[in-house]
């Protein structure tokens, strides 16, 4: 059977008068005290040991203001802004005749997150309705424009509807209609624009259209 090593031991000296070894004798070196042998490591989950006064810690994440969800969203860049003669500014969003209608909606949601209140949006189209247009139209003219007088919320119609009165801001997609039509729609939207004309659409086309119904 094989025998384990005994540890040594320490054994602390016992107080009292030191004997003072005989003349002629050399005193034993006494031997030295092993110290402290190595920390065991922390047991898992334990948190880490404290860093040291004045050791410098990760830099503080730097403070600045919060983006808005506006400037982070992506979207159409807009064109050099004009002026309408009624005294609206005039925007051009550039976008084919069918992502005219969502380049419209993009608008109107960064119109919306950067303050502007509902109520002061008209949305109109040249060609399709507004799929909220239509459902709301299944419902009756007379429900259907009535929420265009309580100028609550965003109001969808279509250019062409005489009834649609102005608003400080007008949105215009064109997303069809004939050539026209399509110079009626703008030349009305001009008219009703108090503050903010956007259009929607093909550049080259929208410019001749307004060229031609100038």
């Amino acid at each position: 059977m094989p025998l384990i090593p005994e540890e040594p031991q320490i054994h602390e000296s016992v107080p009292g008068p030191r004997a003072t070894p005989a003349a002629g004798r050399t005193a034993p070196t006494p031997r030295p005290v092993p110290g402290p042998g190595p920390r065991p490591a922390p047991p898992r989950g334990a948190p880490a040991a404290s860093a040291r006064p004045g050791k410098p810690g990760p830099p503080a994440p730097p403070r600045g203001p919060v983006p808005t969800p506006s400037a982070q969203r992506p979207g159409p860049k807009p064109a050099a802004a004009t002026g309408t003669a009624s005294g609206a500014q005039l925007q051009l969003i550039p976008a084919p005749e069918g992502g005219a209608l969502d380049a419209a909606e993009e608008a109107v949601d960064l119109l919306l997150d950067s303050g502007r209140p509902p109520g002061e949006i008209l949305v109109l189209t040249t060609g399709d309705l507004h799929p909220w247009a239509a459902h709301e139209l299944s419902f009756g003219e007379s429900s259907y424009w009535a929420q265009h007088d309580a100028a609550e919320d965003v109001f969808y119609a279509d250019a062409a509807a005489e009834r649609a009165t102005g608003r400080p801001v007008v949105v215009v997609a064109v997303n069809g209609g004939t050539e026209e039509a399509t110079v009626r729609a703008l030349s009305g939207a001009m008219a009703r624009a108090g503050a903010l004309l956007i259009v929607c659409g093909d550049p080259q086309r929208i410019n001749a259209l307004v060229g031609a119904g100038a």
